[in-house]
């Protein structure tokens, strides 16, 4: 089994993954609306381009470039 260490750059990528989903769920909790249309997302993939729409990138994971 390949074990993938993370580098510095990958915990930065971490971090900002954590800030950008943080900040996105304060936005759905402030607004009923938006929280409406992030609940009716089916899939992972709904609620990463709604949060693109939004203006928040959820997509990549921390290992990936």
């Amino acid at each position: 089994m390949l074990l993938k260490i993370m580098s510095k750059k990958d915990y930065e990528n971490f971090l900002f993954k954590i800030n950008q989903l943080n900040q996105l769920v304060e936005l759905v909790n402030k607004s009923p609306e938006k929280y409406k249309l992030f609940i009716s997302c089916k899939t992972h993939d709904d609620v990463v381009e709604l949060a693109k729409q939004w203006g928040y990138e959820i997509g990549k994971r921390w290992g990936e470039s």
